[in-house]
């Protein structure tokens, strides 16, 4: 393989395919990322076995060939040069690649390409739909950050994604909270299709296709078992979860005693304030709403207390309910509207936020149980 392209975007390619590499795996090559000439350009790839990235940069190829290098030596080997040419060759018999640029020279070890291990293309894939770029990565916003971070519950850590004909679903849910959004399709799905992919996978496929304009692909392969996104010139491979994801519609109320609408920003602003009293407290603040008004209130045995009032308009019944203010920060951050609706049964009942304006966006969040004053 001889090789050259530029340091900006040899640089920009590992930086996408860079969070795909395994941090730790019994398995030596997981930690190096696979360059591979491929058409006249470089293909980089790297993948932990749950998600994998391929990412192709423009480059003058003038020997095809294939290694795979520590991950880490080479994103901050290119890190530091020029903003030149790399030329890149590799010695077959040592099995190590050659760099340089400038004045600037190395030879990194690496590991032979046949045993990084094989990522499916789009070719591979059965059912396809099409997606638009900024609807799905606001769809991921608003829902990924909901899935469960312990993998005691497998599925939970995981989006449910739905096709039925010209509706798409996410769900994502940790037991303490739900985000769902629904958005609709520009061509109806054949058939319909629920999967479970990775929230990390999403979480990536998000940062990924930031600067992304052109729709993106979703191939789901003929086993069901990896989901694949194709971007224009960025492959994401994900596993999918095992399992049967739990009927959130059960877990939405039907109905309120309270609704309170207020202005997000407002909301959030008092609730980051009180956040730095909640702390050492579980996070707990409490909401006391009625007489068009919200008063929010956080107190700490040790630090002090802190009570912040906005403007609502409150229709219904007072209440006095208590959350979690980092689920409240969280969704109001990806609301996306000017206001939001916030409706309460009891202060024992699930709170429900939904942005004014809009259906297709829902959020449940669990109240805290604290004793009375």
């Amino acid at each position: 393989m001889r090789v050259s392209c530029l340091q900006e975007n040899l640089a920009k390619g590992l930086s996408t395919v860079g969070r795909a590499v395994a941090t730790r795996s019994t398995l030596p090559v997981l930690g190096n990322v696979m360059l591979a000439t491929d058409q006249g350009r470089l293909k980089l790839s790297a993948t932990d076995l749950e998600i994998g990235i391929n990412c192709w940069i423009g480059a003058q190829v003038e020997e095809e060939g294939a290694l795979t290098v520590p991950a880490r030596l080479l994103i901050d080997f290119v890190n530091s040069l020029p903003a030149e040419q790399i030329d890149m060759e590799l010695n077959v018999r040592t099995q190590e690649l050659n760099l340089k640029c400038a004045r600037y020279e190395a030879r990194i070890k690496g590991i032979d390409a046949q045993e990084f291990p094989l990522m499916p293309t789009a070719d591979d894939s059965g059912k396809q739909f099409v997606l638009e770029t900024s609807l799905l990565r606001q769809m991921i916003n608003q829902v990924a950050f909901a899935a469960a971070t312990d993998e005691s519950r497998p599925v939970l850590t995981g989006v449910l994604v739905t096709f039925d004909g010209s509706q798409l679903t996410m769900a994502a849910a940790d037991g303490f909270r739900l985000s769902v959004r629904h958005a609709r399709l520009e061509t109806e799905a054949p058939e319909p299709v629920s999967v479970i992919i990775p929230a990390r996978a999403l979480a990536e496929l998000a940062r990924i296709s930031s600067d992304e304009e052109m729709p993106i692909g979703l191939s789901i392969t003929t086993s069901r078992s990896q989901a694949l996104f194709n971007l224009s010139s960025t492959d994401l491979v994900s596993q999918l979860i095992e399992g049967r994801f739990p009927d959130y519609t059960q877990i939405i109320p039907k109905g309120y005693d309270t609704q309170t609408t207020v202005s997000t920003n407002e909301f959030l602003k008092v609730c980051r304030t009180a956040s730095i009293f909640a702390r050492s407290e579980a996070h707990i603040i409490r909401l006391r709403i009625g007489d068009d008004r919200i008063v929010v209130a956080a107190s700490s045995a040790e630090m002090g207390d802190n009570v912040s009032e906005i403007d609502a308009q409150v229709e219904g019944k007072p209440i006095e309910i208590a959350f979690n203010v980092r689920f409240l920060m969280d969704v109001l951050s990806v609301a996306d509207a000017a206001q939001v609706v916030l409706e309460t049964t009891t202060g024992s009942s699930p709170g429900v936020i939904r942005p004014v304006g809009t259906e297709d966006f829902v959020h449940v969040i669990m109240p805290m149980h604290v004793r009375s004053d």
